[in-house]
């Protein structure tokens, strides 16, 4: 499965820029390049500036990629070559969130600029946050993907706890926002988002020191 996903990737990875080529010429001189909270154009610039975004972003999701599917080799961590196919998931969904959202873009510039349905785009961020919720408690002790809290490194136990809670909030945080932020207004989807993702956020991480406290306690208990 993973040798398909690394075959795919790539070809996924220039969607965008194929896409930004076949719909070049039906692309205005002048296209929107910020929206408002509600969607709407804030900011035109000129269809070079449009290109340029495209490459860039591009760039930095080939980077991203190959980062967090490499990253173990430099782990000092002892299961660091354990989280290789997990991250290489991950860096795949990543990658194909970030190429939706560039043809989005393309596709409202190519289309008279139309709005941005800002509970539409939330909601997909909130299917990323799913997806990455899916994987989150399977992933093994490491410095660079996860909570990286130090009591957390410093013990297993504490790790896979931890990180089996944060999955299940995760998915079901992504879940709730995907369906719940296409139904509400701009603002109040806002809202429910990042009030969702800090309670996600927050509630493993304070968790997960309580468990540190509490085990820092029982040892010294024993002493």
């Amino acid at each position: 499965m993973n040798k398909i996903i690394k075959l795919l990737v790539w070809p996924v990875m220039l969607v965008p820029a194929i896409y930004l080529a076949i719909t070049w010429n039906k692309i205005p001189e002048k296209v929107a390049m910020h929206f408002d909270l509600k969607g709407n154009v804030d900011r035109f610039g000129s269809k070079n500036e449009l290109l340029t975004t495209v490459i860039i972003l591009t760039i930095t999701n080939a980077v991203v990629y190959l980062i967090l599917t490499n990253i173990y080799r430099i782990d000092p961590k002892k299961y660091a070559a354990e989280n290789k196919d997990r991250l290489q998931r991950l860096a795949s969904g990543v990658v194909l969130f970030l190429c939706a959202l560039l043809c989005m873009i393309i596709y409202s510039s190519s289309n008279g600029n139309i709005s941005f349905n800002t509970g539409f785009i939330l909601a997909a961020t909130g299917l990323l946050f799913a997806f990455i919720g899916n994987y989150m408690h399977n992933i093994k002790p490491n410095y660079f993907a996860g909570f990286r809290l130090p009591w957390a490194l410093e013990n297993e136990e504490n790790w896979k706890k931890t990180h089996a809670l944060a999955g299940k909030l995760w998915f079901a945080g992504g879940l709730l926002l995907a369906v719940t932020c296409l139904f509400l207004p701009s603002q109040a989807a806002y809202i429910f988002f990042f009030t969702v993702m800090i309670i996600i956020t927050a509630v493993p991480i304070i968790f997960s020191f309580r468990y540190y406290m509490k085990q820092k306690k029982e040892t010294t208990s024993v002493k």
